[in-house]
């Protein structure tokens, strides 16, 4: 591959576009020189440590800010992340972590904490590999007219419940080509699109890589259907639960281990054709589910999803090619046996959802946890098998605060993260909400 600094300096473009990804999973970027960009690949360069001290609305957090006066954090250029956006008259653009800054930048980043699990993992033997999947909602609107409706009553992109539909592909082709084709020449390649149940809801599968590359195009994926919706007047929504009477977006992360370029999950005289190598890394995410949910689902909304006959688990419980799981184990063969995380949500942070599955897994292997839990045959709603999910963020930023999260990601991090969620769930606790404006304003 040609040297990034002779590709820069061939580009027409003099500038360059640089992101980092906050602890929501937030793109924050900015547009920088070529010049300045050119010293950064060997010195780095300064980015405000403020991405990790605000949440979402960039409200500074008010429970704890690690420093008061948001200097500068050392950012170092994912130059593996080098790519060229084909909807920006190709402008060049790299991702950037924190992976070598010592201050609240370096704790907080989730890409760096993601390098640690996969370090973690080779020290193993294993290469990691994911293939996330998304659902989202498109609707026929800008921010302008969204802001105007306070989100309410919005229009979807098509009417009715037409999952798998070739009639709403083929209205929408020009959409369809776009992110089809487009996101291949970002870098990004899908295995399948097609149109989920609801009205406008979309659904695509990210070509399986290696843990790290899975989740880069993960996060840019996100943001370029966000941004090839603009173009076409619409807006992509990957809110876990955009309407109570509708299924949420799930985020899922298929998964396997490597080693010697063999997957180590498959083993044809196993239950199941699993390994005792999955069985453990199943049984290590099953261990430690309820007390990792926050990386898989970060917001107030994305509790809304865990309700029973909504294709989203509500127990930490397993089972052979059962959708009703948590776990869903895909016994395929030498090549795609694989490991289904079913909880996270479409609004995850995808480096925190593959970390925390990721790390999950090895704990299970290092420790030899065996895989006791029967699996479920049939609707995993209709049984009481596995422990109970959290079904709201409080709860679950309690369980991780009071849980062994720390074991896997380190204390500094995971009272940072946890604080984080804290805060989120304070900030709804004060919020008055339509439903109950309804429910008592008359009658209490």
């Amino acid at each position: 591959m040609q040297a990034t600094s002779e590709w820069l300096r061939n580009h027409p473009s003099s500038r360059v576009k640089v992101a980092v990804t906050d602890i929501d999973g937030i793109l924050r970027a900015k547009y920088i020189s070529r010049d300045k960009l050119l010293n950064a690949l060997d010195h780095g360069f300064g980015f405000c440590n403020v991405v990790f001290g605000w949440d979402s609305q960039d409200v500074v957090y008010a429970n704890h800010v690690a420093d008061a006066g948001f200097a500068d954090a050392a950012a170092h250029i994912v130059e593996s992340s080098r790519r060229a956006i084909p909807w920006e008259s190709d402008l060049p653009f790299f991702l950037a972590d924190f992976r070598h800054d010592g201050g609240p930048a370096g704790t907080a980043c989730p890409r760096s904490l993601l390098q640690r699990v996969i370090e973690r993992a080779a020290s193993l033997g294993f290469t990691a590999r994911f293939g996330p999947e998304y659902e989202w909602f498109m609707y026929r609107e800008t921010p302008v007219t969204a802001d105007r409706k306070s989100h309410q009553h919005l229009r979807p992109l098509s009417p009715g419940m037409f999952g798998y539909s070739g009639l709403r592909t083929a209205q929408h082709t020009g959409l369809m080509s776009d992110l089809f084709d487009r996101l291949a020449e970002f870098g990004i390649d899908l295995e399948g699109l097609h149109t989920e149940t609801g009205p406008g809801v979309l659904e695509a599968a990210i070509v399986h890589q290696e843990a790290m590359e899975a989740a880069d195009r993960a996060v840019l994926f996100k943001q370029g259907v966000k941004e090839i919706a603009y173009r076409h007047g619409l807006i992509a929504s990957f809110m876990a639960k955009p309407s109570a009477a509708l299924p949420g977006c799930g985020g899922h992360l298929h998964q396997s281990l490597w080693r010697d370029g063999e997957n180590v999950f498959n083993d044809s005289t196993g239950r199941h054709g699993m390994s005792k190598v999955m069985e453990q890394y199943t049984a290590g995410q099953l261990e430690f589910l309820p007390s990792l949910m926050p990386f898989f689902a970060p917001n107030i909304n994305s509790y809304k999803r865990y309700v029973p006959g909504s294709w989203a688990a509500t127990r930490a419980n397993w089972g052979v090619d059962n959708r009703t799981t948590a776990l869903r184990v895909i016994p395929g063969g030498p090549t795609s046996t694989r490991l289904e995380t079913r909880v996270p949500g479409a609004d995850a942070n995808p480096y925190l959802a593959i970390a925390a599955a990721l790390a999950a897994g090895l704990y299970g292997i290092e420790h030899e946890l065996p895989l006791d839990l029967p699996a479920v045959e049939g609707s995993a709603y209709e049984q009481s098998v596995g422990t109970p999910l959290p079904n709201h963020l409080g709860g679950a930023a309690g369980a991780m605060k009071g849980g062994k999260a720390a074991d896997l990601f380190g204390e500094d991090f995971t009272t940072h993260f946890v604080r984080t969620r804290e805060w989120e769930w304070q900030q709804y606790l004060g919020a008055v909400t339509d439903w109950e404006t309804r429910r008592y304003f008359e009658l209490a």
